[in-house]
């Protein structure tokens, strides 16, 4: 089973203006609400691809209740713990460009760290772990280490898709995946990744400290996956960009479900590449219309 860890998930409400005027009184033309995070954009995705998935993290109030029922009614699977305040609304306001305003999340308190530590000592040697996003300020920044050694005890694979300062204690744990793009493995060695040589190189070094996956998003360049065993390169196929937003969460669950239907590396490379890419050509996230259509585009190639 895939496990999802979203620590702060929010409700986006998107109001859609034909123009935005600042002090004056503003009429949305459309209106929607979608549960937010990175972990749960994962698990959503893993269902347009018929892989079933676990979303765990905190949620509170009315808020977290919708976050909890939209799933629900999706056929998605949750597992939330119970928070005193309500889970954090985000609000994106998209008119001629788009303005957004996140909240900062409900408190979270020792007792509910424990009972996440808890649901995540019961996992094992066939789960998988994605820890995606990051950190409440009222969550200790160890908190990814914790999870990644207690999964290390029991064999549950580790996927991890966050910033330098949380990555960088999970590296001697060995986990499963590391996903940067680019930019995020320039910053993990204080360098700037400006071709395809130079993340090769860096995604190397990174792969050493002990990751026995390493993936590097090179947005319209492609993507590139290193293994114990080979370094593969993705293209990427053709299409108009609308939204970044989700692609590479996308990318991880297109892998981690070519992985479990008990596809070859780079068959599930390739198809987290068409999730990816299909979310980057879409408003919000992929369908899997949209990615079967991209899949045959994709070329792996063995560098």
């Amino acid at each position: 089973m895939i496990y999802t860890i979203t620590l702060n998930p929010s409700v986006d409400y998107i109001m859609e203006l034909e123009q935005f005027q600042k002090g004056e009184l503003n009429r949305s033309k459309a209106e929607s609400a979608f549960p937010g995070g990175k972990g749960i954009n994962v698990s959503r995705v893993l269902h347009e691809l018929d892989v079933e998935s676990v979303a765990l993290g905190f949620a509170g109030g009315y808020t977290g209740e919708y976050i909890k029922q939209f799933l629900a009614q999706e056929g998605i699977r949750s597992d939330f713990v119970r928070v005193e305040e309500a889970s954090r609304i985000n609000v994106k306001v998209k008119a001629d460009d788009e303005t957004e305003i996140n909240g900062s999340g409900p408190a979270i308190h020792s007792e509910h760290i424990e009972m996440l530590l808890e649901q995540v000592s019961l996992l094992g040697k066939d789960d998988m772990v994605v820890l995606a996003g990051s950190i409440p300020s009222s969550v200790p920044d160890t908190f990814y280490e914790q999870i990644a050694s207690r999964c290390q005890k029991q064999g549950t694979k580790v996927i991890i898709d966050a910033e330098k300062s949380l990555i960088q204690p999970v590296l001697p744990l060995r986990p499963f995946l590391i996903k940067p793009n680019h930019h995020e493995l320039g910053e993990m060695f204080d360098v700037e990744i400006a071709t395809i040589e130079d993340a090769i190189h860096y995604g190397k070094k990174l792969k050493e400290t002990g990751v026995q996956h390493v993936m590097v998003s090179l947005a319209e360049k492609g993507a590139l996956l290193l293994t114990d065993d080979a370094v593969l390169f993705s293209s990427v196929p053709k299409g108009e960009l609308k939204s970044s937003v989700g692609a590479g969460d996308s990318t991880v669950a297109g892998f981690l479900a070519g992985l479990s239907r008990g596809w070859d590396i780079e068959d599930a490379f390739r198809l987290g590449t068409s999730a990816g890419s299909a979310t980057a050509y879409s408003i919000g996230l992929c369908s899997s219309e949209k990615i079967e259509s991209l899949y045959k585009e994709i070329e792996i190639k063995k560098i």
